[in-house]
């Protein structure tokens, strides 16, 4: 017999005893709808994938037919439990899956509960962010909950020391609202929080966000404002001081605008920043795409002997400048352009200039799947001219926050095309993605959008 045997038997022995509890708790609420999956789809959600697509879906059994924000019972074919979550009568992404049927045998005071669930699973990721060392006498701004890594779909939270920044994604995330600021706020330890809607995903969720007319006096940097950030930012409320704080990352400190890109800081960047401090010491370092200078600014504080950070932004810069000063760090060492970074690469071409390192952290190119073809030639177009600007011998630290590309798992092809294109070879030293505050779900593999590649250009 395999040594397996008698944990599998426990797994279908708990999955059973949970489909069991979930229709018990079910039979109570007569008004929860059935969502019965078609014949052969349910066993990715029985391991836990928390997406169900539209097209999964043979039938709904209630009446009325459920609305966005109700929570749902999903069956198999044979009508059999097998998890609960919230429907959207509107999106792709028809029931987010909050609980499994093993998860509800574990967890049964949970069950069909949302406010609850919504404890737990905040409490749990606060508990794992502390096992992981966050926050730290060094770094006081990490992730506290991903999304689905943290069984929370359509929920991001970043901690920027006493700040709290919530970018939400899905309408039961919205609905929830309330319940899941009072309970950060709660289990943080503060009264500071910003709300971020994403407003074209809630869009196709079915959800039109509306802006708030007034401030509640708790929460200076609580913003209806904030609505406007989606991707990028807005130069004007990016510069607004009452939207900034300051933070601590290994040691570095960062002035941060909480209406700037994503939820005001790339969080996930921190340990390739970290090991970027590795080899910049007595370097010339170019941080292309620099925003507000965190790649470039940890070079810096390790001896590079020069460091030069670019940005199409000028409010990105302004801040970056300003963490020049915050860091007492030499402004003949380092300094920071207003401009675009293709205009950059090719009048430095131009003029024969090289740097040891080179590092290429450019926004989301594609968005979704169907953008991957014109996003991998810009991908390889500037990879290309950053190996131009690589020295022989030199690094190039590239990296792509698309989710898409990340799935495709083309980005290295992407970056031997741009070898290329440049005449040049690359050895691969280093992939990475996000940090250990960015869990992904096995069950969902599609959480996991950063790589971030170190390559050798001779």
């Amino acid at each position: 017999m395999s040594c397996l045997a008698p944990l599998v038997a426990r797994w279908a022995a708990s999955s059973a005893a949970g489909s069991k509890r979930l229709a018990e708790v079910a039979s109570l609420n007569p008004g929860v709808s059935r969502v019965v999956l078609k014949k052969g789809k349910a066993q990715i959600f029985v391991t836990g994938n928390p997406m169900v697509f539209s097209g999964a879906i043979d039938r709904i059994i209630g009446r009325p037919p459920p609305k966005t924000g109700d929570l749902v019972l999903v069956t198999n074919g044979a009508e059999e439990p097998i998890a609960w979550g919230v429907y959207n009568a509107v999106s792709m992404f028809r029931v987010r899956v909050l609980q499994t049927q093993d998860e509800a045998a574990r967890d049964p005071h949970s069950n069909f509960d949302i406010e609850k669930l919504i404890e737990t699973r905040l409490s749990g990721a606060l508990a794992l962010r502390k096992a992981l060392g966050l926050p730290s006498s060094e770094t006081n701004v990490y992730r506290l909950v991903n999304s689905e890594g943290d069984r929370l779909s359509g929920l991001v939270v970043d901690v920027f020391d006493k700040h709290i920044v919530v970018a939400s994604s899905a309408a039961w995330v919205e609905k929830y609202k309330t319940n899941i600021e009072e309970t950060l706020k709660r289990l943080v330890g503060t009264k500071l929080l910003t709300w971020r809607p994403s407003v074209e995903l809630l869009k196709e969720e079915g959800f039109e966000c509306v802006i708030e007319s007034e401030e509640r006096p708790e929460e200076v940097h609580v913003s209806s404002l904030i609505h406007l950030f989606i991707e990028g930012f807005s130069d004007g409320f990016f510069s607004d001081t009452s939207l900034c704080c300051q933070v601590l990352e290994n040691g570095i400190a960062y002035q941060v605008s909480l209406g700037g890109q994503k939820t005001g800081f790339y969080v996930d960047q921190r340990d390739n920043r970290l090991a970027l401090r590795s080899f910049c010491k007595d370097k010339t370092i170019l941080d292309l795409c620099c925003y507000t200078g965190a790649f470039a600014l940890n070079a810096a504080i390790t001896g590079a002997s020069r460091v030069i950070g670019v940005d199409s932004s000028k409010s990105a810069i302004d801040l970056a400048d300003a963490n020049i000063s915050l860091n007492n760090i030499d402004p003949q060492v380092i300094t920071f352009e207003k401009a675009d970074i293709v205009q950059y690469m090719k009048a430095a071409l131009s003029k024969g200039e090289t740097w040891d390192v080179v590092v290429l952290d450019p926004p989301k190119l594609a968005p979704s799947r169907k953008f991957l073809e014109k996003a991998a030639i810009k991908y390889r177009n500037l990879n290309a001219m950053a190996m131009q600007l690589t020295k022989p011998g030199g690094l190039l630290m590239t990296c792509s926050c698309s989710g898409a590309v990340a799935q495709s798992q083309n980005f290295l092809s992407i970056i031997q095309e741009a070898a290329r294109a440049a005449g040049r070879k690359a050895a691969l030293l280093r992939v990475s993605g996000a940090g250990p505050d960015h869990p992904i779900d096995l069950a969902y593999p599609e959480g996991s959008y950063l790589t971030n590649c170190l390559l050798r250009v001779i």
